[in-house]
């Protein structure tokens, strides 16, 4: 990408389909006896990565840019397919829905955005709490659980940084084929989870959080049917922010203030950026809406956090606007060990930031320059774009396959918001 900076963001942009939510749908549909229509999922590469493995199990699958579409398989392959599993984060989620259906998966081990070591012990143990042998190697995982299936578990899925939203979602798939109900205690309670449970449940699949705890009562027969995907918290949070940082205003189309949890709209008050519902008026009266503007923004301190707390996808694009922030803010990781691939790279715009275990400290209020930088995830590869949107002059970002991993339109509605950004091949 090349990204002129200097001009505010203003202007309406239609927030996609949560890319992660979506993820997880992507996994339960393998669950459903029936045809399933997802609408509103993101125009993204991992939709249709996630489309290919389901093709691969012999499921019908098909996305056309807003609809993902399935049928289930007369005999369904309890295969992950070993080179494009390998593409998505979610790989162990499909793997657990494959293993409810037919009591056996191979599957490889998940790739994705790799900031830290990203562990799946939570998501076997949830397996093996099920009733299935596991065998590990190099290449990848085979669980079995023999001609009984799955059965009725109790499974922690806590871990020393709090609950795992992924091995929530697989002990749920998992418990929704089981013969009975299971128990996941420490459970995650993200958007990711809920909303995957609420597809569940209304499948006939029982759903309860009883004292911190998520109780599952398994069907036999799950039918298929449509289901929306609800709008992208963590893209709206982006182009919130990239207005911040440019000094403009926006409207976010599709989302409402609702979906900004406190830990994120908290944290961005505190720094100067205003969250407003207004009607979602011109493009249809049930779709919400969300103005986002700012005054001169200052230093804020927060830290990371499960649901209802800042959304760890949020922190490297909160880094970029604070550097415009007056003052130092500091941002604690307390989802993951460590999350500051986007540190480096912002330095060489020159900004004041660096990164000591799992703080990162930002010294703001200097104006940034133009730089040739590349990103190594998707969450960076947004802060370093706004970054560029507020530096003077041109600058270069390479690793634009990740942007389009999580974003399906991103740097069109930036443009239509008045942001200077073209493409180019890299070499």
């Amino acid at each position: 990408m090349k990204v002129t900076g200097g001009t505010p963001l203003a202007g309406r942009y239609r927030i996609q389909g949560s890319k992660n939510i979506a993820l997880h749908l992507y996994a339960a549909v393998i669950l459903a006896d029936g045809p399933v229509t997802l609408h509103n999922a993101p125009d993204i590469v991992d939709s249709g990565v996630c489309a290919r493995i389901l093709q691969h199990t012999g499921m019908g699958a098909d996305f056309d840019g807003t609809t993902f579409t399935t049928g289930p398989a007369p005999a369904l392959c309890p295969v992950i397919h070993p080179a494009i599993g390998h593409l998505v984060r979610t790989t162990a989620v499909l793997a657990a829905a494959v293993l409810a259906r037919t009591g056996m998966v191979s599957f490889p081990y998940p790739g994705g955005d790799a900031f830290c070591p990203r562990l799946i012990d939570r998501h076997l143990a949830a397996m093996q709490a099920a009733g299935a042998d596991i065998i590990t190697s190099d290449s990848g995982v085979r669980a079995f659980t023999g001609t009984h299936g799955v059965r009725p578990f109790t499974v922690d899925v806590n871990t020393p940084y709090g609950p795992s939203l992924g091995a929530t979602v697989t002990a749920m798939l998992l418990a929704a084929r089981a013969d009975g109900t299971s128990l996941i205690t420490s459970p995650s309670i993200e958007p990711e989870v809920t909303e995957t449970a609420r597809f569940l449940s209304e499948r006939g699949v029982g759903v309860a959080l009883d004292g911190g705890s998520l109780m599952i009562t398994g069907t036999d027969y799950l039918p298929g049917g449509a289901f929306t995907v609800a709008g992208d918290r963590i893209e709206a949070a982006t182009i919130a922010m990239a207005a911040a940082a440019t000094g403009g205003a926006v409207t976010l189309d599709g989302i409402g203030r609702d979906a900004f949890p406190e830990g994120l709209a908290g944290p961005l008050a505190a720094a100067g950026l205003t969250l407003i519902q207004v009607s979602g008026e011109g493009l249809g009266a049930h779709l919400p809406a969300v103005t986002a503007a700012a005054g001169p923004l200052t230093a804020i301190e927060t830290r990371t956090g499960p649901h209802p707390g800042l959304p760890t996808d949020t922190a490297p694009q909160l880094a970029a606007m604070l550097t415009r922030a007056r003052g130092t803010s500091l941002i604690r990781e307390r989802v993951y060990p460590r999350r500051d691939t986007h540190v480096a790279p912002l330095r060489e715009f020159g900004a004041n930031i660096r990164s000591t275990g799992n703080l990162i400290r930002v010294q703001g209020g200097k104006r940034l320059r133009a730089a040739d930088v590349e990103a190594a995830d998707i969450r960076g590869v947004t802060a370093l774009l706004i970054a560029a949107l507020t530096a003077d002059g041109t600058s270069a970002i390479r690793g634009l396959h990740h942007l389009r991993r999580g974003y399906g339109h991103l740097l069109d509605g930036l443009a239509r918001l008045g942001a200077d950004i073209t493409t180019e091949p890299e070499d």
